[in-house]
């Protein structure tokens, strides 16, 4: 089957960071999909396991994550699923990824496609989708949040590909007031096309912005892009005993900052479930198929920016490209091969 992979972690702008490659067709496990990819979308992530892994001597690795397409055969164990159906998912980071025509996903990680969206309009929204609903309701716990109360919700880096999602969640689904940061005129019209109450600019000090905007502290602070310059801004921004989660990999932050204001940090990695086989794994299924039902319903909208053509390896070595120079808008896309 075709591929695209690397042997040895190379910066993008080298001719063998990306390779086409033919591998063996996979063997589905007990409770794998043998899923026929249609189209993936690609994430930070991507980029980092082929800037950073080194595969086994003589063996290539297959990135990419995000992917939808159709279920081609089943293992001896899968009850969620049959061969034909339709079905989206983010993929287990510690298993082959979804560069290649045939790829294998856990039933318990997998979802129903949405019946509105095309594949490579589905592609966009499985990983960040995710993120997004277990940064809100597993992380910083938000239920029904009182809008006659100062909920506020900072989301630092909102254009982005979780960005773009988790304001919509949080505005369609809470009761928070929902804050993006864009730092150019065209990211921030996205932010609010997809419901945000305010933009402010993160290229600014934080809190300053917040007044500008007319808004005081926050209790909630999403942070999804260059937390170690942030970090001193969002602690002034929160608010006492507010929560902070995160997505990134700051260099370096000084946690001890949160502790006058009694505040807490939580870390949010999607694939936590997966590498470690927690017994809660079926939740990635019931959450991507009740954002399906969402999508379907119109309540919130693919997060699709660019279409970047077939899959190989110099049209994904371009979408890496785009991905690393931080200015990505929603989330790149590429459909067959």
């Amino acid at each position: 089957m075709k591929a695209i992979g690397f042997y040895k972690p190379l910066p993008v702008d080298h001719p063998e960071a990306l390779l086409d490659l033919e591998l063996p067709e996979p063997v589905p496990g007990p409770h794998d999909l043998l899923v026929e990819v249609r189209a993936v979308s690609v994430n930070p992530v991507d980029t980092k396991i082929r800037r950073g892994a080194t595969p086994k001597a003589g063996e290539a690795r297959v990135p990419g994550w995000d992917a939808a397409g159709i279920v081609r055969a089943v293992g001896s164990q899968v009850t969620l699923f049959k061969a034909g159906d339709r079905v989206w998912y983010a993929g287990d980071l510690t298993r082959p990824g979804s560069y290649s025509e045939r790829h294998l996903v856990d039933e318990r990680i997998t979802g129903r496609m949405p019946k509105s969206l095309d594949f490579a309009h589905a592609a966009a929204l499985p990983l960040t989708a995710i993120t997004a609903w277990e940064m809100l309701f597993d992380r910083l716990r938000v239920q029904d949040a009182d809008p006659t109360q100062n909920n506020g919700l900072l989301v630092i880096g909102a254009a982005g590909g979780v960005g773009s999602i988790l304001v919509q969640l949080a505005r369609q689904l809470t009761g928070l007031t929902v804050i993006g940061t864009a730092s150019r005129p065209e990211t921030g019209e996205w932010v609010r096309s997809l419901g945000a109450h305010h933009v402010i600019d993160h290229g600014k000090p934080l809190a300053e912005e917040l007044k500008r905007a007319g808004l005081g502290e926050v209790p909630y602070v999403a942070g999804l892009t260059h937390t170690h310059q942030h970090f001193a801004q969002i602690v002034e921004a929160l608010a006492p005993q507010g929560k902070v989660v995160l997505i990134d990999d700051p260099e370096s932050i000084d946690v001890r900052q949160l502790k006058r204001k009694s505040a807490s940090l939580h870390w949010e990695l999607m694939f936590t479930r997966s590498m470690y086989q927690t017994a809660d794994m079926k939740r990635q299924h019931d959450l991507l198929n009740r954002v399906a039902d969402l999508v379907d319903a119109g309540t919130i909208k693919t997060t699709f920016s660019e279409h970047f053509g077939t899959l190989n390896a110099k049209n994904l070595l371009r979408a890496h490209a785009l991905i690393e120079s931080n200015k990505a808008r929603g989330k790149v896309v590429l459909e067959g091969f």
